[in-house]
């Protein structure tokens, strides 16, 4: 079977200014079951039974999208589409302190 993607991809933090990016039922499954059971909710389970849903053709793939989303607004990990991105990168210093 092949992988079914979302219309539009649904970032989530995880962690340090970090985000991951789900953009299809495959990329849902693997972030659900990779989360952390003491960080689960209810709507953890909705989630990951809308995903399964999804996966054998019992609901659209949007239906899992949006209980993907509830479930990260729940956890509060939904990264906030006007958020930037923060990134840090080490620089090297010379010629006055000043980024070379």
């Amino acid at each position: 079977m092949h992988d079914r993607m979302f219309f539009a991809p649904v970032a989530v933090s995880v962690g340090a200014g970090h985000k991951r990016m789900i953009a299809s039922l495959s990329a849902m499954r693997e972030f659900l079951t990779e989360f952390p059971p003491s960080r689960r909710r209810l709507s953890y389970g909705a989630a990951v039974k809308a995903c399964e849903a999804a996966r054998a053709g019992e609901i659209s793939v949007e239906s899992a999208r949006d209980a993907l989303v509830t479930f990260a607004v729940t956890a509060g990990i939904l990264w906030p589409s006007d958020q930037p991105i923060v990134s840090v990168k080490p620089v090297a210093r010379g010629y006055g302190g000043f980024a070379a």
